[in-house]
């Protein structure tokens, strides 16, 4: 490589994290404006190449993120840029990306109807809304791991392989996606889903597709995610 492709390269770099950073700050915002975090609630990272991601500082308030909120650390964990700690959940994150090369962004998050069906220790079915079963998919409720000790991690890794959301117990909700904006998505349609099967639950009846319109949600599904 010539000294001026690296510096390319380079700058190509440093372009793309400066981007992410803004889509992450933006994202950040949009989380806390719909209640989904309160203080310096949750994390958010994504991937800014096959050996490096970006993720939110220790402490720090998601929905007032600056550009120097976030922290570079490669697949090993290790820190490369300066300024802050990366958030104790980095472990969690890393062993996504580790685990599935399609994923570019990991959002957690304490959504109130979400984190709700957490604590109860209730699963959300995705053969209750189509939007659900097509776009978002299966969403595992994981036994309760101690924050910040990388047990979260154990947990997550058998069921990282067929889905993209999961509901951790007493704890929030997670999701991934191929970009930033699909995984707030998913983010976005899972609270929604549990705020109407909550009020739902409040009427007394809760409707649940057919097993044959169902897999042929399924069907749908896999056709999308494999495009």
């Amino acid at each position: 490589m010539t000294f001026a492709s690296a510096g390319s390269n380079l700058l190509l770099s440093m372009g793309q994290a400066s981007e992410l950073k803004n889509e992450l700050i933006e994202t950040g915002r949009l989380l806390y404006e719909k209640g989904m975090l309160a203080g310096s609630d949750g994390n958010l990272s994504a991937k800014i190449d096959e050996n490096r991601l970006l993720i939110s500082r220790s402490g720090v308030a998601k929905g007032r993120l600056k550009s120097g909120d976030f922290v570079e650390i490669d697949f090993d964990g290790k820190q490369i840029s300066e300024g802050g700690k990366p958030s104790t959940e980095a472990a969690m994150h890393l062993t996504v990306y580790k685990n599935r090369s399609d994923i570019c962004c990991c959002l957690h998050s304490h959504p109130p109807y979400a984190t709700s069906f957490a604590v109860a220790g209730i699963e959300l079915d995705r053969n209750i809304l189509p939007e659900v079963a097509v776009f978002v998919g299966d969403i595992p409720l994981l036994e309760y791991s101690p924050p910040g000790t990388g047990a979260i991690s154990e947990a997550i890794a058998p069921f990282l392989d067929k889905n993209d959301a999961f509901l951790l117990k007493n704890h929030g909700l997670l999701t991934i996606g191929k970009s930033i904006e699909e995984a707030f998505f998913k983010h976005e349609t899972v609270e929604h889903f549990a705020k109407i099967l909550w009020m739902a639950k409040q009427l007394g009846t809760v409707n649940r597709i057919p097993d044959d319109e169902l897999k042929r949600l399924d069907q749908l599904r896999q056709s999308l995610t494999s495009s």
